[in-house]
């Protein structure tokens, strides 16, 4: 690589912020029900953020098993269920929270965004206040990042 393309290089990889390679991104694996509109637009918005997706549609019941097996209480739940790395993320979380988690790699077993807060990944514009939370082996829960 010469001066211009390593220069050319740099200068992209700055421009993207906190976008991830695209070699060194893992996989995330989004389990969701074939109906739901925001989910197909929450994977949009994380491919569009460098991430890698594989998509599963699943029924109702079979997505409820799913975040009962990770362990994610009806209260935390959102309406699409992700794992990737080891840890799951649950509903609309920003794909900065992702890529955080990726990055510390906290005893945890995951994050979540609970219900479908208005204006988090795939859920229009409007941006209301939402906390996305960290969810520790225990099951105990701490805001680890807040939007709007």
């Amino acid at each position: 690589m010469d001066r211009r393309q390593f220069v050319l290089t740099v200068a992209s990889a700055i421009a993207a912020g906190p976008a991830l390679s695209q070699t060194a991104t893992p996989m995330l694996q989004v389990t969701k029900t074939p109906t739901c509109g925001c989910c197909g637009a929450w994977v949009d918005e994380m491919i569009s953020a460098g991430f890698k997706a594989s998509v599963e549609d699943v029924d109702y019941d079979t997505l409820q098993v799913l975040k009962q097996k990770y362990g994610i209480a009806p209260e935390l739940a959102g309406c699409h269920t992700t794992s990737v790395s080891g840890y799951f993320v649950e509903g609309h979380v920003p794909a900065s929270d992702i890529a955080r988690l990726l990055q510390e790699k906290p005893a945890a077993r995951g994050v979540t965004a609970p219900g479908m807060p208005m204006g988090s990944p795939g859920m229009g514009t409007r941006g209301d206040p939402y906390d996305v939370m960290l969810v520790l082996m225990d099951g105990s829960t701490r805001v680890f990042a807040t939007h709007g």
